[in-house]
């Protein structure tokens, strides 16, 4: 198998990542063909997960732009992913040309292609740690010197949560990085659910299994469940909602979306 030239060294290219996967599905470049190869499978019992995650991307914009109007000009995005366009620091950038970004993954190939899209920008940072893990993200020295916690923080956790298990205590890990945020900092949430999904449970239950078979299991929440990630935080208006749903852009009410789009749940809220 090729080893593409951005590929960093080290990496076994013959196991899947979610990440590269997620890239496959906005239609990037980095990801090699075991991601395009599982990301098919998946699309084969849930065609519309490409939808799906392009309704993801669009609500972190509106929610990183409702940020920096509520004056929160910090990010900590976790589980970042791999840069594509309209990413967390050109929307904050745009914005607020001082906004700050700390990126957090712990795929090498997010990691790598991040800093390399970002290199000199001393705005931003990219740092290899672990949700499941978050006092190595809290005490991370790049981290501590790009934002200051003692000031309100946008904490991103998109389409991350349904990737840790009951097991590693999510919970646990979101109010260990609540305690440290300050008053008035904001946490913004994407997570998979079988509600909102147009098809059966176990039709969309076959790309669940796709997950589980290379080893990322993909957890499915109920309303209820992703609801208790907001313990501590005020949920901001419309509250817990299909991603669409949440403060579409002016303009854009009524208008078709796709049905897959309303798949699984969005939401952000405020420490107080």
């Amino acid at each position: 198998m090729e080893r593409p030239a951005w590929a960093p060294q080290g990496i076994d290219i013959s196991v899947p990542s979610v990440s590269r996967m997620y890239d496959f599905y906005l239609g990037g470049s980095h990801n090699f063909e075991v991601d395009r190869e599982a990301a098919r499978r998946a699309m084969e019992f849930l065609p519309g997960l490409p939808k799906i995650m392009q309704a993801n991307r669009a609500f972190m914009r509106r929610a990183v732009r409702y940020a920096v109007a509520a004056g929160v000009t910090q990010f900590l995005d976790i589980g970042s992913g791999i840069p594509t366009f309209g990413n967390v620091h050109e929307i904050a950038h745009a914005a607020d040309p001082a906004a700050r970004i700390a990126y957090v993954d712990h795929d090498p190939v997010a990691v790598a292609h991040s800093r390399a899209v970002l290199d000199g920008d001393s705005r931003t940072t990219v740092v290899a740690a672990d949700l499941r893990r978050p006092q190595e993200i809290l005490k991370n020295a790049e981290i501590g010197e790009l934002l200051d916690l003692e000031r309100p923080v946008a904490l991103l956790l998109v389409a991350v949560l349904h990737f840790v298990e009951d097991a590693d205590d999510p919970y646990a890990a979101v109010a260990e990085l609540r305690e440290a945020l300050a008053p008035g900092s904001l946490l913004v949430v994407t997570h998979a659910a079988y509600e909102g999904i147009p098809l059966t449970r176990e039709e969309a239950g076959g790309a669940v299994g796709v997950y589980s078979s290379i080893r990322n299991p993909l957890i499915m929440r109920s309303p209820a469940e992703v609801a208790r990630f907001f313990e501590g935080f005020e949920l901001v208006d419309p509250g817990l909602v299909p991603m669409p749903d949440w403060r579409p852009d002016p303009g854009t009410a009524g208008e078709p979306e796709d049905p897959f789009a309303f798949s699984g749940y969005a939401g952000v809220g405020r420490k107080a």
